[in-house]
């Protein structure tokens, strides 16, 4: 799942992509408020984070135009602003949620969460395909019970292809959810994700499936 992390202080995203892509995000980074926009425009996200206080452009004027255009995609303020109207205003230009700073990041950690089971229409924090089952709020994986050791790459590879069980996903689109812009990685690196994988899944009825010249798919072999 990829993230556009959208904060001018370099030290604080720094920090918070770091800790998001040991979570196994694909996050890329703005800076200021043209920049944001800019790249909502270039590329499609699972999720923003959003400043306020923004150098250029606004945070609200950045949420004004992404929704001006019809993007769906949800977005958690950050604001030093604590007060009922600042919070009211955000949500009411299109916000989905807010943080206060100085903030808790697991208490972030657990809004993405949640924002990211939303936007999939899951309202239960358990995705499974047969004995695969991934528990959002801990972002784990287990396989018959027993905990499924993965880097963060495996992981995001594995999430991704765990949204759409039996929906045939091409490796441009799995790069997407792995990699930022600054990875610089060839989508074909995909192809060493997947082959780790499907050692890993070695032994259960769940398999990742290649379609040549299409993608590949999360199946059940037992159902």
């Amino acid at each position: 799942m990829r993230i556009l992390l959208v904060e001018d202080s370099r030290d604080l995203s720094t920090w918070l992509a770091k800790v998001l892509r040991n979570d196994g995000y694909a996050v890329d980074l703005a800076y200021d408020g043209e920049e944001a926009d800019d790249l909502l425009q270039l590329a499609a996200y699972d999720l923003v984070i959003l400043d306020l206080a923004l150098p250029r452009l606004d945070g609200l004027d950045v949420l004004r135009r992404l929704r001006a255009r019809g993007g769906t995609v949800p977005v958690i303020l950050l604001t030093a602003n604590a007060s009922l109207n600042g919070r009211v205003r955000g949500l009411d230009e299109g916000a989905d949620d807010y943080l206060v700073k100085p903030f808790e990041v697991a208490e972030l950690e657990a809004r993405i969460r949640a924002q990211l089971r939303r936007a999939d229409g899951r309202p239960t924090p358990l995705q499974s395909c047969g004995d695969l089952i991934l528990e959002t709020s801990s972002r784990t994986f287990t396989l018959a019970g027993l905990p499924l050791a993965l880097t963060p790459r495996e992981h995001a590879v594995l999430a991704a292809l765990m949204r759409r069980p039996g929906r045939t996903q091409s490796k441009t689109v799995l790069a997407e959810a792995v990699f930022g812009f600054d990875d610089n990685a060839d989508p074909s690196a995909i192809e060493i994700y997947v082959h780790r994988l499907r050692k890993k899944l070695d032994g259960s009825t769940v398999t990742i499936a290649t379609l040549r010249g299409v993608g590949y798919l999360l199946r059940d072999d037992a159902s």
